[in-house]
């Protein structure tokens, strides 16, 4: 009955795709079931519902993006730099996402938000979780970077990290309507002037990322 951990990763797979390129509305459990070659009752052997399904996803695809996240936020580059390949990162995952789907698909957790934070609280409520998760991560950076002088004194680091969240959700959904990974190329320097950062660091920046 494909009732193993392998039917399981065939639906998580099958479904993040669709979601991505579709959305959550518009899917059903059958189209899921087709997708990932499984039948329903392997489905409703691991989810109860559809909505059970997308919390998987949501969870799955964070876990994966955090590891990503962590690892960039965290190397030995000086803070901005960590900033600079976290968003070049970004613009390279929507870049493979189109390369594969044949249209930039955005952000999972942008695209859910849009579609589902009015009308399903505990999806909604497992976003706001994400979102902040992402900002802290964010914030650790730009504190380090103020404390090594790279960001300007009077930065309110959480309410910067927000804004930096902020953008990288408004250029992917950008990206996603013009079909152009291109449009997260403008992160960086958008970061550039929140952060207050000074021209001669940027110039040093800029230098050691060439």
């Amino acid at each position: 009955m494909g009732r193993t951990s392998d039917a399981r990763n065939k639906i998580l797979v099958a479904a993040a795709g669709l979601l991505e390129q579709r959305g959550y509305s518009a899917l059903g459990v059958a189209e899921i079931c087709a997708t990932a070659g499984v039948p329903k009752g392997s489905f409703y052997y691991f989810f109860e519902s559809k909505q059970a399904l997308a919390l998987a996803v949501i969870d799955e695809h964070w876990a994966n993006q955090r590891r990503q996240w962590v690892e960039l936020l965290s190397s030995d580059h000086d803070p901005l730099r960590r900033l600079r390949d976290l968003f070049e990162a970004t613009e390279e995952v929507q870049r493979i996402g189109q390369r594969e789907a044949g249209r930039v698909v955005g952000c999972l957790f942008g695209n859910l938000t849009l579609e589902l934070s009015n009308q399903t609280e505990e999806i909604r409520s497992r976003l706001e979780e994400i979102f902040e998760a992402q900002i802290d991560l964010i914030e650790q950076a730009v504190v380090e970077a103020k404390e090594q002088g790279q960001a300007g004194p009077s930065v309110d680091a959480r309410e910067a990290a927000r804004s930096l969240v902020a953008q990288i959700e408004g250029r992917a959904l950008l990206a996603k309507l013009l079909n152009d990974p291109g449009q997260l190329e403008l992160l960086w320097h958008n970061s550039l002037d929140l952060l207050q950062v000074p021209p001669q660091q940027r110039a040093a920046i800029d230098q050691d990322g060439d």
